[in-house]
């Protein structure tokens, strides 16, 4: 596997080296998976592919997303992306199979700090939730039923591009204001690490995915 390394971007800088990533691989014929992580700042909210457009203050930029799935506001977080060839994937043509391998790399580093991560349960999608990590798939990641990392996914070519949002912290008063509804049955890595910062998260990732 090939890493990338962190780096702190806006947001539409984030979505085009995403974007890049996955259109490389396909001219490149890459077989290697390419992964890498990164911040945000300022604090954006990307869109699914397909979502209509959500009325946003004027100071929060807005970016849409090569991905489906509803809103994210990326403000404390660390954000991953891998890109990788369907065939490199077992059962890689099945969608739910293919979220889970990636999300396994995950499952696996949180596992070297000592936390011990699971799928979510398929909860009904209702239409009048706009913000993403209040809807649940057996696809998503979570800590003790509070998912904790959502993800989204893409196909061209012969390749996915998948990427998602991992909890660091969240306001949850600015997140109720901003998009209108209750948050409820997230948690973060400050919550259940809060003694890790995010240079170290970082750091130790680093370390992890160099054995890959």
């Amino acid at each position: 596997m090939k890493y990338l390394g962190y780096s702190v971007n806006t947001g539409e800088e984030n979505m085009n080296i995403d974007s890049c990533m996955l259109e490389n691989a396909i001219s490149e014929n890459i077989q290697t998976p390419v992964f890498r992580l990164y911040g945000w700042n300022p604090k954006c909210v990307s869109l699914g592919r397909n979502q209509r457009d959500i009325a946003m203050p004027a100071d929060i930029s807005v970016v849409r997303r090569l991905t489906g799935g509803r809103a994210l506001l990326h403000d404390n977080e660390v954000t991953y992306c891998c890109v990788t060839p369907v065939s490199s994937i077992p059962n890689g043509e099945n969608v739910t199979e293919s979220y889970k391998y990636i999300s396994n790399i995950l499952i696996n580093f949180f596992k070297t700090l000592g936390v011990e991560l699971e799928y979510g349960v398929n909860k009904k999608i209702t239409t009048n939730h706009d913000y993403c990590m209040l809807l649940s798939t057996g696809a998503d990641v979570c800590y003790k039923g509070k998912k904790i990392i959502g993800s989204a996914q893409c196909r061209k070519n012969g390749y996915i591009l998948q990427h998602g949002s991992i909890l660091f912290g969240y306001d949850k008063q600015f997140l109720e204001s901003l998009f209108h509804e209750e948050i409820e049955g997230i948690t973060t890595v400050g919550e259940i690490l809060p003694n890790l910062t995010k240079e170290e998260f970082v750091k130790n990732f680093e370390i992890f995915i160099s054995k890959f």
